[in-house]
Protein backbone atom coordinates (compact mmCIF):
# COMPACT_ATOMS: atom_id res chain seq x y z
CA UNK A 1 0.00 0.00 0.00
CA UNK A 2 1.43 3.42 -0.95
CA UNK A 3 2.25 5.61 1.55
CA UNK A 4 1.13 10.03 1.36
CA UNK A 5 3.31 12.60 4.10
CA UNK A 6 3.53 16.34 3.20
CA UNK A 7 4.38 19.20 5.32
CA UNK A 8 3.80 22.98 5.01
CA UNK A 9 5.37 25.83 7.61
CA UNK A 10 3.72 28.89 7.03
CA UNK A 11 5.70 31.21 9.18
CA UNK A 12 7.19 29.07 11.03
CA UNK A 13 11.34 29.43 11.02
CA UNK A 14 12.22 25.77 9.58
CA UNK A 15 15.84 24.97 8.37
CA UNK A 16 16.01 22.00 5.79
CA UNK A 17 17.30 19.50 7.64
CA UNK A 18 14.13 19.92 10.03
CA UNK A 19 11.97 20.02 7.02
CA UNK A 20 13.74 16.90 5.39
CA UNK A 21 13.69 15.13 9.26
CA UNK A 22 9.81 15.60 9.57
CA UNK A 23 9.26 14.41 6.17
CA UNK A 24 11.33 11.26 6.37
CA UNK A 25 9.67 10.76 10.24
CA UNK A 26 6.49 11.30 8.28
CA UNK A 27 7.19 8.48 5.80
CA UNK A 28 8.71 6.14 8.73
CA UNK A 29 5.04 6.00 10.55
CA UNK A 30 3.74 4.64 7.14
CA UNK A 31 6.35 2.01 6.20
CA UNK A 32 4.36 -0.92 7.82
CA UNK A 33 1.38 0.07 5.26
CA UNK A 34 5.02 -2.13 2.46
CA UNK A 35 6.43 -0.45 0.15
CA UNK A 36 9.22 -0.91 -2.36
CA UNK A 37 10.67 2.63 -3.22
CA UNK A 38 10.53 6.25 -1.43
CA UNK A 39 10.57 9.78 -2.60
CA UNK A 40 10.47 13.74 -1.61
CA UNK A 41 9.97 16.92 -3.74
CA UNK A 42 11.34 19.76 -1.76
CA UNK A 43 12.15 23.57 -3.17
CA UNK A 44 15.79 23.82 -4.34
CA UNK A 45 18.17 26.05 -3.92
CA UNK A 46 17.43 29.67 -5.02
CA UNK A 47 19.18 30.37 -7.99
CA UNK A 48 19.67 33.58 -7.37
CA UNK A 49 19.89 36.30 -4.43
CA UNK A 50 17.76 38.53 -6.77
CA UNK A 51 13.74 39.02 -5.88
CA UNK A 52 12.75 37.56 -8.59
CA UNK A 53 9.06 35.79 -8.84
CA UNK A 54 10.22 32.89 -11.54
CA UNK A 55 13.42 32.22 -9.36
CA UNK A 56 11.46 29.11 -8.13
CA UNK A 57 12.78 25.51 -8.69
CA UNK A 58 11.82 22.03 -7.32
CA UNK A 59 14.17 19.05 -5.99
CA UNK A 60 13.01 15.45 -6.62
CA UNK A 61 14.70 12.79 -4.26
CA UNK A 62 14.01 9.40 -5.41
CA UNK A 63 15.16 5.70 -4.12
CA UNK A 64 14.49 2.40 -4.70
CA UNK A 65 14.26 0.50 -1.54
CA UNK A 66 13.91 1.70 2.11
CA UNK A 67 13.00 5.14 3.15
CA UNK A 68 16.65 4.75 5.01
CA UNK A 69 17.93 4.65 1.91
CA UNK A 70 16.40 7.84 0.83
CA UNK A 71 17.45 9.41 4.28
CA UNK A 72 21.02 8.96 3.32
CA UNK A 73 20.77 10.37 -0.10
CA UNK A 74 19.23 13.45 0.93
CA UNK A 75 22.40 14.00 2.91
CA UNK A 76 24.55 13.40 0.40
CA UNK A 77 23.20 16.17 -1.56
CA UNK A 78 25.87 18.46 -1.76
CA UNK A 79 24.02 21.34 -3.54
CA UNK A 80 21.98 21.99 -0.78
CA UNK A 81 22.39 23.89 2.19
CA UNK A 82 21.15 22.24 5.00
CA UNK A 83 21.16 24.94 7.49
CA UNK A 84 19.34 27.28 5.86
CA UNK A 85 16.32 28.54 7.23
CA UNK A 86 12.95 28.96 5.31
CA UNK A 87 10.08 30.98 6.51
CA UNK A 88 7.71 29.16 4.06
CA UNK A 89 8.09 25.99 2.80
CA UNK A 90 6.08 23.06 0.97
CA UNK A 91 7.64 19.86 0.64
CA UNK A 92 5.72 16.90 -0.74
CA UNK A 93 6.82 12.61 0.14
CA UNK A 94 5.66 9.32 -0.81
CA UNK A 95 5.74 5.62 -0.52
CA UNK A 96 4.88 3.29 -3.15
CA UNK A 97 3.86 0.07 -3.26
CA UNK A 98 5.01 -0.68 -7.32
CA UNK A 99 1.56 -1.47 -9.07
CA UNK A 100 1.99 0.06 -12.99
CA UNK A 101 6.11 -0.53 -13.32
CA UNK A 102 8.78 -1.75 -11.55
CA UNK A 103 10.05 -1.00 -8.32
CA UNK A 104 12.81 2.28 -9.53
CA UNK A 105 13.23 5.55 -8.85
CA UNK A 106 11.82 7.06 -12.13
CA UNK A 107 8.41 5.18 -11.52
CA UNK A 108 8.61 6.22 -7.61
CA UNK A 109 6.97 9.48 -6.99
CA UNK A 110 7.01 12.21 -6.92
CA UNK A 111 6.21 12.55 -10.17
CA UNK A 112 6.31 15.83 -12.45
CA UNK A 113 4.82 17.18 -15.27
CA UNK A 114 8.40 18.09 -17.17
CA UNK A 115 12.16 18.19 -16.32
CA UNK A 116 11.86 21.67 -15.23
CA UNK A 117 9.19 19.98 -12.34
CA UNK A 118 6.60 22.70 -12.72
CA UNK A 119 3.59 20.43 -11.44
CA UNK A 120 5.03 17.56 -9.20
CA UNK A 121 2.32 14.95 -7.35
CA UNK A 122 2.08 12.47 -5.41
CA UNK A 123 -0.76 9.65 -5.62
CA UNK A 124 -2.35 6.79 -3.63
CA UNK A 125 -4.82 4.70 -5.67
CA UNK A 126 -5.12 3.53 -9.63
CA UNK A 127 -5.99 5.76 -12.48
CA UNK A 128 -8.29 3.44 -14.55
CA UNK A 129 -8.59 5.88 -17.88
CA UNK A 130 -4.50 6.19 -18.08
CA UNK A 131 -4.07 4.61 -21.26
CA UNK A 132 -6.85 7.18 -22.87
CA UNK A 133 -5.29 9.99 -21.37
CA UNK A 134 -1.54 9.39 -21.94
CA UNK A 135 -2.54 8.59 -25.67
CA UNK A 136 -4.46 12.06 -26.29
CA UNK A 137 -0.95 14.05 -24.42
CA UNK A 138 1.34 11.72 -26.16
CA UNK A 139 -0.66 13.39 -28.86
CA UNK A 140 -0.15 17.09 -27.72
CA UNK A 141 4.17 16.54 -27.44
CA UNK A 142 3.65 15.89 -24.18
CA UNK A 143 6.53 12.74 -23.69
CA UNK A 144 6.15 10.35 -20.96
CA UNK A 145 9.51 8.73 -18.71
CA UNK A 146 7.38 6.66 -16.43
CA UNK A 147 5.75 3.21 -16.74
CA UNK A 148 3.17 4.05 -13.97
CA UNK A 149 -0.12 5.63 -14.27
CA UNK A 150 0.65 8.52 -12.07
CA UNK A 151 2.41 10.55 -14.63
CA UNK A 152 -0.58 11.26 -16.57
CA UNK A 153 -1.55 13.34 -13.74
CA UNK A 154 0.91 15.89 -13.72
CA UNK A 155 1.28 15.97 -17.52
CA UNK A 156 -2.56 16.74 -17.67
CA UNK A 157 -1.58 19.54 -14.93
CA UNK A 158 0.81 21.26 -17.34
CA UNK A 159 -1.31 20.76 -20.80
CA UNK A 160 -4.36 22.57 -18.23
CA UNK A 161 -1.90 25.41 -17.47
CA UNK A 162 -0.51 25.61 -21.31
CA UNK A 163 -3.61 26.29 -22.31
CA UNK A 164 -5.23 28.01 -19.66
CA UNK A 165 -8.10 31.26 -20.70
CA UNK A 166 -6.51 34.21 -19.47
CA UNK A 167 -3.49 34.87 -17.46
CA UNK A 168 -4.34 34.24 -14.10
CA UNK A 169 -5.88 30.94 -12.71
CA UNK A 170 -5.68 29.63 -9.61
CA UNK A 171 -4.07 26.43 -8.30
CA UNK A 172 -6.90 24.91 -7.02
CA UNK A 173 -8.58 25.68 -10.63
CA UNK A 174 -6.02 23.67 -12.30
CA UNK A 175 -6.69 20.73 -10.39
CA UNK A 176 -9.87 20.80 -10.64
CA UNK A 177 -10.01 20.84 -14.20
CA UNK A 178 -7.46 18.05 -14.21
CA UNK A 179 -9.78 15.88 -11.55
CA UNK A 180 -12.52 15.81 -13.67
CA UNK A 181 -11.09 14.19 -16.26
CA UNK A 182 -9.63 11.43 -14.27
CA UNK A 183 -11.40 7.68 -13.86
CA UNK A 184 -10.56 5.59 -10.71
CA UNK A 185 -9.27 6.17 -7.02
CA UNK A 186 -7.27 8.58 -5.99
CA UNK A 187 -5.61 10.63 -3.15
CA UNK A 188 -3.36 14.06 -4.33
CA UNK A 189 -0.91 16.20 -3.38
CA UNK A 190 0.22 18.79 -5.73
CA UNK A 191 3.27 21.03 -5.71
CA UNK A 192 4.01 23.72 -8.21
CA UNK A 193 6.60 26.13 -8.69
CA UNK A 194 3.90 28.71 -10.16
CA UNK A 195 2.42 28.81 -7.30
CA UNK A 196 5.54 28.74 -4.06
CA UNK A 197 4.54 28.10 -1.27
CA UNK A 198 0.56 26.72 -1.53
CA UNK A 199 -0.67 23.39 -1.61
CA UNK A 200 -3.55 21.57 -3.41
CA UNK A 201 -4.94 18.15 -2.33
CA UNK A 202 -7.86 16.42 -2.82
CA UNK A 203 -9.04 12.55 -2.85
CA UNK A 204 -11.96 9.93 -4.30
CA UNK A 205 -12.52 6.63 -2.79
CA UNK A 206 -9.07 6.95 -1.23
CA UNK A 207 -8.36 8.90 2.07
CA UNK A 208 -6.57 11.87 2.88
CA UNK A 209 -6.56 13.53 6.18
CA UNK A 210 -4.80 17.09 7.08
CA UNK A 211 -3.03 17.86 10.34
CA UNK A 212 -3.33 21.87 11.53
CA UNK A 213 -0.79 23.04 14.46
CA UNK A 214 -0.67 26.50 15.17
CA UNK A 215 0.81 28.37 18.89
CA UNK A 216 -2.63 30.93 18.40
CA UNK A 217 -5.61 28.97 19.35
CA UNK A 218 -7.76 27.83 16.22
CA UNK A 219 -10.73 30.45 15.79
CA UNK A 220 -13.48 27.98 14.57
CA UNK A 221 -14.21 24.37 15.05
CA UNK A 222 -15.60 23.93 11.15
CA UNK A 223 -14.05 24.55 7.99
CA UNK A 224 -16.91 26.09 5.55
CA UNK A 225 -16.92 24.95 2.11
CA UNK A 226 -17.13 26.76 -0.83
CA UNK A 227 -19.23 26.29 -4.11
CA UNK A 228 -19.23 27.09 -7.75
CA UNK A 229 -21.79 26.14 -9.55
CA UNK A 230 -21.19 28.35 -13.08
CA UNK A 231 -20.44 26.27 -16.44
CA UNK A 232 -18.38 27.61 -19.24
CA UNK A 233 -20.31 26.69 -22.62
CA UNK A 234 -18.09 23.35 -23.15
CA UNK A 235 -19.16 21.95 -19.78
CA UNK A 236 -15.89 22.71 -18.05
CA UNK A 237 -16.29 24.49 -14.68
CA UNK A 238 -15.07 27.82 -14.43
CA UNK A 239 -13.79 29.71 -11.33
CA UNK A 240 -11.87 32.30 -12.04
CA UNK A 241 -9.62 34.30 -9.62
CA UNK A 242 -11.69 36.67 -7.17
CA UNK A 243 -14.15 33.31 -7.10
CA UNK A 244 -10.76 30.84 -6.40
CA UNK A 245 -7.44 32.39 -5.32
CA UNK A 246 -8.95 35.11 -3.33
CA UNK A 247 -12.46 33.44 -1.96
CA UNK A 248 -11.11 33.18 1.35
CA UNK A 249 -13.07 35.90 2.66
CA UNK A 250 -15.01 33.59 4.69
CA UNK A 251 -12.29 31.27 5.20
CA UNK A 252 -9.96 34.47 6.76
CA UNK A 253 -12.32 34.33 9.92
CA UNK A 254 -11.86 30.60 10.36
CA UNK A 255 -7.73 29.96 9.95
CA UNK A 256 -6.70 33.40 10.11
CA UNK A 257 -3.36 32.79 11.99
CA UNK A 258 -0.07 34.40 11.82
CA UNK A 259 1.98 31.06 11.53
CA UNK A 260 0.43 27.49 11.25
CA UNK A 261 1.75 24.22 10.02
CA UNK A 262 -0.05 21.96 8.04
CA UNK A 263 0.42 17.81 7.76
CA UNK A 264 -1.54 16.07 5.10
CA UNK A 265 -0.92 12.34 5.49
CA UNK A 266 -2.69 9.07 4.06
CA UNK A 267 -3.33 7.63 7.59
CA UNK A 268 -3.43 9.52 11.13
CA UNK A 269 -0.61 7.63 12.58
CA UNK A 270 1.60 9.78 10.59
CA UNK A 271 0.48 12.91 12.07
CA UNK A 272 -0.49 12.21 15.83
CA UNK A 273 3.01 13.26 16.96
CA UNK A 274 2.75 16.74 15.05
CA UNK A 275 -1.10 17.28 16.09
CA UNK A 276 -4.33 16.10 17.46
CA UNK A 277 -6.24 18.51 14.54
CA UNK A 278 -7.26 17.08 11.66
CA UNK A 279 -9.84 17.59 8.83
CA UNK A 280 -10.94 14.46 7.01
CA UNK A 281 -11.49 15.23 3.37
CA UNK A 282 -14.39 13.75 1.76
CA UNK A 283 -14.49 12.61 -1.93
CA UNK A 284 -14.05 15.41 -4.49
CA UNK A 285 -12.94 17.98 -1.55
CA UNK A 286 -10.21 20.11 -2.60
CA UNK A 287 -8.31 21.50 -0.13
CA UNK A 288 -5.88 24.54 -0.99
CA UNK A 289 -3.59 26.39 1.07
CA UNK A 290 -2.53 29.50 0.29
CA UNK A 291 -0.57 32.29 2.38
CA UNK A 292 -0.66 30.02 5.55
CA UNK A 293 -4.95 30.16 4.84
CA UNK A 294 -6.78 26.37 5.01
CA UNK A 295 -10.04 26.93 2.12
CA UNK A 296 -11.73 23.69 1.00
CA UNK A 297 -13.60 23.58 -2.54
CA UNK A 298 -16.25 21.75 -4.51
CA UNK A 299 -17.88 21.86 -7.96
CA UNK A 300 -21.50 21.70 -6.45
CA UNK A 301 -23.58 20.85 -3.03
CA UNK A 302 -25.59 17.73 -3.91
CA UNK A 303 -29.13 17.42 -1.54
CA UNK A 304 -28.22 16.54 1.72
CA UNK A 305 -24.88 17.57 2.00
CA UNK A 306 -22.66 18.60 5.17
CA UNK A 307 -21.49 22.67 4.16
CA UNK A 308 -18.96 22.21 6.57
CA UNK A 309 -15.54 20.16 7.34
CA UNK A 310 -15.17 19.54 11.46
CA UNK A 311 -12.17 19.69 12.92
CA UNK A 312 -11.55 16.41 14.78
CA UNK A 313 -9.65 15.61 17.78
CA UNK A 314 -7.87 12.60 17.05
CA UNK A 315 -8.54 10.16 20.21
CA UNK A 316 -4.90 8.32 19.77
CA UNK A 317 -1.70 8.28 21.75
CA UNK A 318 2.09 8.39 19.82
CA UNK A 319 2.84 5.09 22.23
CA UNK A 320 -0.20 2.93 20.77
CA UNK A 321 1.61 3.22 17.33
CA UNK A 322 4.98 2.43 18.71
CA UNK A 323 6.35 -1.35 18.58
CA UNK A 324 7.93 -1.33 22.31
CA UNK A 325 9.14 -4.29 23.31
CA UNK A 326 7.96 -6.40 20.92
CA UNK A 327 9.63 -7.56 17.34
CA UNK A 328 6.79 -6.18 15.27
CA UNK A 329 3.75 -4.25 14.75
CA UNK A 330 1.57 -7.79 14.18
CA UNK A 331 3.24 -9.74 17.57
CA UNK A 332 2.41 -6.70 19.80
CA UNK A 333 -1.21 -6.38 18.25
CA UNK A 334 -1.97 -10.03 19.00
CA UNK A 335 -0.48 -9.53 22.54
CA UNK A 336 -3.04 -6.77 22.55
CA UNK A 337 -5.89 -8.70 22.41
CA UNK A 338 -6.90 -8.80 26.36
CA UNK A 339 -7.14 -5.13 26.53
CA UNK A 340 -8.84 -4.61 23.21
CA UNK A 341 -11.69 -6.88 23.32
CA UNK A 342 -12.10 -5.34 27.12
CA UNK A 343 -12.17 -1.32 25.47
CA UNK A 344 -14.99 -3.13 22.81
CA UNK A 345 -16.85 -4.20 25.79
CA UNK A 346 -16.56 -1.11 28.27
CA UNK A 347 -19.31 1.04 28.88
CA UNK A 348 -21.27 -1.08 26.48
CA UNK A 349 -22.47 -4.10 28.63
CA UNK A 350 -23.11 -4.28 31.89
CA UNK A 351 -22.68 -7.64 33.39
CA UNK A 352 -24.16 -7.44 36.70
CA UNK A 353 -27.84 -6.97 34.56
CA UNK A 354 -27.05 -8.75 31.69
CA UNK A 355 -27.95 -4.97 29.72
CA UNK A 356 -26.22 -4.30 26.42
CA UNK A 357 -26.45 -0.47 24.80
CA UNK A 358 -24.72 0.06 21.98
CA UNK A 359 -25.13 3.78 21.41
CA UNK A 360 -24.70 4.57 17.64
CA UNK A 361 -27.40 1.39 17.07
CA UNK A 362 -30.02 2.21 19.83
CA UNK A 363 -31.84 4.87 17.86
CA UNK A 364 -32.80 2.64 14.97
CA UNK A 365 -33.05 -0.33 16.77
CA UNK A 366 -36.91 -0.35 16.35
CA UNK A 367 -36.25 0.00 12.68
CA UNK A 368 -33.54 -2.66 12.65
CA UNK A 369 -36.32 -5.13 14.60
CA UNK A 370 -38.61 -4.85 11.68
CA UNK A 371 -36.28 -5.62 9.08
CA UNK A 372 -36.60 -8.33 6.40
CA UNK A 373 -32.90 -9.38 6.86
CA UNK A 374 -29.29 -8.79 8.11
CA UNK A 375 -26.57 -8.37 4.93
CA UNK A 376 -23.34 -8.31 6.65
CA UNK A 377 -20.40 -7.18 3.55
CA UNK A 378 -17.24 -6.67 4.01
CA UNK A 379 -13.37 -8.07 2.72
CA UNK A 380 -11.20 -10.38 3.69
CA UNK A 381 -10.63 -10.67 7.92
CA UNK A 382 -13.45 -8.36 8.02
CA UNK A 383 -15.99 -11.06 5.88
CA UNK A 384 -14.23 -13.76 8.13
CA UNK A 385 -15.53 -12.21 11.22
CA UNK A 386 -18.92 -11.71 9.53
CA UNK A 387 -19.08 -15.75 8.67
CA UNK A 388 -17.89 -15.84 12.38
CA UNK A 389 -20.84 -14.33 13.57
CA UNK A 390 -23.88 -15.18 11.52
CA UNK A 391 -24.82 -18.57 13.50
CA UNK A 392 -25.61 -16.67 16.15
CA UNK A 393 -26.90 -13.93 15.22
CA UNK A 394 -29.47 -15.93 13.49
CA UNK A 395 -29.98 -18.03 16.28
CA UNK A 396 -30.59 -14.45 18.75
CA UNK A 397 -32.26 -11.94 16.29
CA UNK A 398 -34.32 -14.95 14.16
CA UNK A 399 -33.84 -12.87 11.13
CA UNK A 400 -31.70 -14.25 7.91
CA UNK A 401 -28.49 -13.18 7.95
CA UNK A 402 -25.92 -13.21 4.65
CA UNK A 403 -22.41 -12.38 4.77
CA UNK A 404 -21.28 -11.36 1.49
CA UNK A 405 -17.87 -10.71 -0.14
CA UNK A 406 -17.64 -7.34 -0.88
CA UNK A 407 -16.29 -7.66 -4.02
CA UNK A 408 -18.19 -11.03 -5.23
CA UNK A 409 -21.51 -8.65 -4.29
CA UNK A 410 -20.40 -6.16 -6.53
CA UNK A 411 -20.29 -8.19 -9.80
CA UNK A 412 -24.40 -9.21 -9.33
CA UNK A 413 -27.46 -7.35 -9.62
CA UNK A 414 -27.70 -8.25 -6.17
CA UNK A 415 -31.63 -7.56 -4.81
CA UNK A 416 -31.86 -5.04 -1.84
CA UNK A 417 -34.68 -3.84 -0.51
CA UNK A 418 -35.43 -0.73 1.70
CA UNK A 419 -36.35 -2.97 4.72
CA UNK A 420 -33.18 -4.57 4.40
CA UNK A 421 -30.21 -3.54 7.12
CA UNK A 422 -27.00 -3.89 5.72
CA UNK A 423 -23.53 -3.77 7.73
CA UNK A 424 -20.26 -2.51 6.50
CA UNK A 425 -17.30 -3.98 8.44
CA UNK A 426 -13.92 -2.63 7.39
CA UNK A 427 -10.80 -1.63 10.16
CA UNK A 428 -9.77 1.52 8.36
CA UNK A 429 -13.14 2.05 7.25
CA UNK A 430 -11.45 2.66 3.99
CA UNK A 431 -12.00 -0.24 2.26
CA UNK A 432 -12.43 0.72 -1.76
CA UNK A 433 -14.72 -2.68 -2.06
CA UNK A 434 -16.76 -2.05 0.83
CA UNK A 435 -17.39 1.33 -0.02
CA UNK A 436 -18.88 0.98 -3.33
CA UNK A 437 -20.84 -1.70 -1.87
CA UNK A 438 -22.33 0.89 1.00
CA UNK A 439 -22.69 3.16 -2.26
CA UNK A 440 -24.78 0.38 -3.91
CA UNK A 441 -27.34 -0.17 -1.02
CA UNK A 442 -27.54 3.39 0.16
CA UNK A 443 -28.95 3.94 -3.54
CA UNK A 444 -31.42 1.01 -2.78
CA UNK A 445 -32.88 2.59 0.48
CA UNK A 446 -31.34 0.19 2.62
CA UNK A 447 -30.48 1.12 6.51
CA UNK A 448 -26.81 0.93 6.38
CA UNK A 449 -24.78 0.46 9.44
CA UNK A 450 -20.80 0.88 9.78
CA UNK A 451 -18.83 -1.31 11.72
CA UNK A 452 -15.25 0.26 11.91
CA UNK A 453 -12.14 0.78 13.78
CA UNK A 454 -11.78 4.35 12.17
CA UNK A 455 -13.15 7.33 13.57
CA UNK A 456 -13.96 9.80 10.74
CA UNK A 457 -13.28 7.00 8.33
CA UNK A 458 -15.12 7.83 5.02
CA UNK A 459 -17.37 4.49 6.28
CA UNK A 460 -18.45 6.09 9.53
CA UNK A 461 -19.32 9.26 7.88
CA UNK A 462 -21.56 7.48 4.96
CA UNK A 463 -23.44 5.13 7.16
CA UNK A 464 -26.64 5.80 8.74
CA UNK A 465 -25.58 4.72 12.23
CA UNK A 466 -22.56 2.12 13.67
CA UNK A 467 -20.46 0.85 16.29
CA UNK A 468 -16.94 1.62 16.23
CA UNK A 469 -15.14 -1.26 18.09
CA UNK A 470 -12.38 0.54 19.86
CA UNK A 471 -9.32 -2.09 19.31
CA UNK A 472 -6.96 0.90 19.10
CA UNK A 473 -4.82 1.73 16.36
CA UNK A 474 -3.89 -1.28 14.35
CA UNK A 475 -0.47 -1.24 12.87
CA UNK A 476 0.46 -4.39 11.33
CA UNK A 477 -0.94 -4.79 7.56
CA UNK A 478 -2.56 -8.48 8.53
CA UNK A 479 -5.39 -7.81 10.95
CA UNK A 480 -5.29 -9.69 14.67
CA UNK A 481 -7.27 -7.54 17.02
CA UNK A 482 -9.33 -5.84 14.88
CA UNK A 483 -11.00 -9.47 14.23
CA UNK A 484 -11.65 -10.49 17.77
CA UNK A 485 -13.21 -7.29 18.50
CA UNK A 486 -15.67 -7.44 15.57
CA UNK A 487 -16.56 -10.69 16.77
CA UNK A 488 -17.36 -8.89 20.26
CA UNK A 489 -19.02 -6.14 18.21
CA UNK A 490 -21.34 -8.58 16.63
CA UNK A 491 -21.89 -10.26 19.31
CA UNK A 492 -23.17 -7.56 21.47
CA UNK A 493 -25.71 -6.36 18.61
CA UNK A 494 -27.06 -9.97 19.11
CA UNK A 495 -27.49 -9.69 22.63
CA UNK A 496 -29.07 -6.02 21.80
CA UNK A 497 -31.59 -7.66 19.55
CA UNK A 498 -32.70 -10.36 21.74
CA UNK A 499 -32.95 -8.70 25.26
CA UNK A 500 -36.92 -8.30 24.92
CA UNK A 501 -37.46 -12.72 24.36
CA UNK A 502 -38.17 -14.17 27.22
CA UNK A 503 -37.10 -17.53 25.48
CA UNK A 504 -33.53 -16.52 24.65
CA UNK A 505 -32.92 -15.54 28.28
CA UNK A 506 -30.73 -18.42 28.94
CA UNK A 507 -28.34 -17.91 26.26
CA UNK A 508 -27.90 -14.98 26.50
CA UNK A 509 -26.77 -15.64 30.32
CA UNK A 510 -24.30 -18.10 28.63
CA UNK A 511 -22.93 -15.78 25.92
CA UNK A 512 -22.84 -12.48 28.60
CA UNK A 513 -20.34 -14.88 30.91
CA UNK A 514 -18.35 -16.16 28.30
CA UNK A 515 -17.90 -12.76 27.12
CA UNK A 516 -16.86 -11.62 30.85
CA UNK A 517 -14.73 -14.50 30.69
CA UNK A 518 -13.13 -13.97 27.01
CA UNK A 519 -10.06 -11.62 28.40
CA UNK A 520 -9.02 -14.32 30.59
CA UNK A 521 -9.08 -16.77 28.19
CA UNK A 522 -7.37 -14.71 25.17
CA UNK A 523 -4.04 -14.08 28.37
CA UNK A 524 -4.31 -18.37 28.39
CA UNK A 525 -3.88 -18.75 24.99
CA UNK A 526 -1.20 -16.05 24.42
CA UNK A 527 0.82 -18.03 27.73
CA UNK A 528 0.76 -20.99 24.83
CA UNK A 529 3.78 -18.29 23.16
CA UNK A 530 6.53 -20.80 23.43
CA UNK A 531 4.80 -24.01 22.39
CA UNK A 532 3.16 -22.17 19.42
CA UNK A 533 6.65 -20.93 18.11
CA UNK A 534 7.63 -24.53 18.89
CA UNK A 535 5.52 -25.10 16.25
CA UNK A 536 6.15 -23.02 14.11
CA UNK A 537 9.50 -23.85 13.38
CA UNK A 538 8.50 -27.72 12.85
CA UNK A 539 6.02 -26.45 10.18
CA UNK A 540 7.57 -22.91 8.32
CA UNK A 541 9.31 -25.18 5.70
CA UNK A 542 6.52 -27.12 4.66
CA UNK A 543 4.81 -26.25 1.13
CA UNK A 544 1.21 -26.16 2.05
CA UNK A 545 -0.81 -26.33 5.08
CA UNK A 546 -4.09 -27.43 5.49
CA UNK A 547 -6.63 -25.66 8.02
CA UNK A 548 -9.90 -27.72 9.05
CA UNK A 549 -12.90 -27.11 11.06
CA UNK A 550 -16.49 -26.87 11.45
CA UNK A 551 -19.55 -25.04 12.81
CA UNK A 552 -18.15 -21.87 14.46
CA UNK A 553 -14.74 -23.02 14.14
CA UNK A 554 -14.96 -22.70 10.30
CA UNK A 555 -14.37 -18.78 10.45
CA UNK A 556 -11.29 -19.40 12.53
CA UNK A 557 -10.11 -21.73 9.86
CA UNK A 558 -10.73 -19.21 6.92
CA UNK A 559 -8.86 -16.47 8.76
CA UNK A 560 -5.98 -18.95 9.97
CA UNK A 561 -5.65 -19.54 6.55
CA UNK A 562 -5.78 -16.25 5.07
CA UNK A 563 -3.08 -15.13 7.93
CA UNK A 564 -0.34 -18.22 6.64
CA UNK A 565 -0.54 -16.71 3.23
CA UNK A 566 -0.64 -13.17 3.96
CA UNK A 567 2.54 -13.45 6.65
CA UNK A 568 4.56 -16.74 5.16
CA UNK A 569 3.54 -16.70 1.50
CA UNK A 570 2.87 -20.23 1.71
CA UNK A 571 -0.04 -22.46 0.21
CA UNK A 572 -2.56 -22.48 2.62
CA UNK A 573 -6.12 -23.90 2.67
CA UNK A 574 -9.03 -23.57 4.88
CA UNK A 575 -11.45 -26.77 4.72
Amino acid sequence: MCGIFAYLNYQVPRTRKEIFETLVKGLQRLEYRGYDSAGIAVDGMAKSKANDPNNNNICLIKQKGKVKALDEELHKRGTMDLEEELQTHFGIAHTRWATHGEPSPINSHPHRSDKNNEFVVIHNGIITNYKELKKYLNSKGYEFESETDTEVIPKLMKYVYDNKEKEHVSFSTLVERVIQQLEGAFALVFKSIHFPGEAVATRRGSPLLIGVRSQDELPCKHIPIQYNNGHNSDGVQDKNSRNKTESVGEQQDVMDVKAVEYYFASDASAIIEHTNKVIYLEDDDIAAVIKGKLSLHRVSRRTGEESVRAIQTLQMELQQIMKGNFEAFMQKEIFEQPESVVNTMRGRICFESSKVILGGLKDHLKEIKRCRRLIMIGCGTSFHAAVATRQILEELTELPVMVELASDFLDRNTPVFRDDVCFFISQSGETADTLMALRYCKERGALTVGITNTVGSSISRDTDCGVHINAGPEIGVASTKAYTSQFVAFIMFGLMMSEDRISMQKRREEIIAGLRDLPDMIKKVLELDPKIKCSAEELYQQKSLLVMGRGFNYATCLEGALKIKEITYMHSVDY
